[in-house]
């Protein structure tokens, strides 16, 4: 049964329905609008922690997705998935692979950047400092970019280049 026949409460019925009968009244083609449905599936199972299935709703709607602002997010949101179950190698191509297809998306550079510097952190603490400042210029070269993109966003990213002597670098 598709997930947007298995709401439980009103608003998601009342949300679902409202989105089917516009979905239905766009002048848009059939496998755009099975694809937007596969991709609204998939938010649906992200955002209850059905991340199995999320995938599988992802990755029909990247079958039938053929606008690249689109694709960036599916692909942005599959990346969101593997980043929570610590998959972070796999995260990153995914980010990466939303950026190619839309290259101003201040959110997946920042996640990028997120897992960059935890990944310094880490390996700070195990005493590998040069190690750690390759992952901390990564992650400052993707908040620069991020930052640049959203100048109102991301206030602790700003915070941190500007204490580790990085914010130059966004001039």
């Amino acid at each position: 049964m598709p997930r947007n026949q298995r709401n439980d409460n009103f608003i998601d019925k009342s949300f679902t329905v409202m989105a089917d009968m516009i979905l239905q009244m766009m002048p848009v083609k059939r496998q755009a609008k099975e694809a937007f449905a596969y991709y609204r599936d998939g938010m649906a199972a992200q955002a209850d922690g059905d991340y199995a299935e999320a995938l599988e709703y992802y990755n029909e709607a990247l079958k039938l997705e053929e606008d690249a602002y689109d694709r960036s997010f599916i692909h942005y949101n599959i990346g969101l998935i593997h980043a929570a179950n610590g998959a972070h190698d796999v995260a990153l191509d995914y980010y990466d692979k939303a950026l190619e297809e839309n290259p101003r998306l201040p959110q997946a550079l920042n996640n990028i950047a997120v897992i960059h510097h935890f990944r310094g952190a880490k390996v700070e603490e195990e005493g590998q400092p040069e190690q750690a400042e390759e992952h901390y210029a990564k992650a400052a070269a993707a908040w620069i970019r991020a930052v640049r993109l959203a100048p109102d966003n991301y206030i602790e990213a700003q915070n941190w280049l500007k204490t580790t002597g990085r914010f130059e670098l966004l001039y």
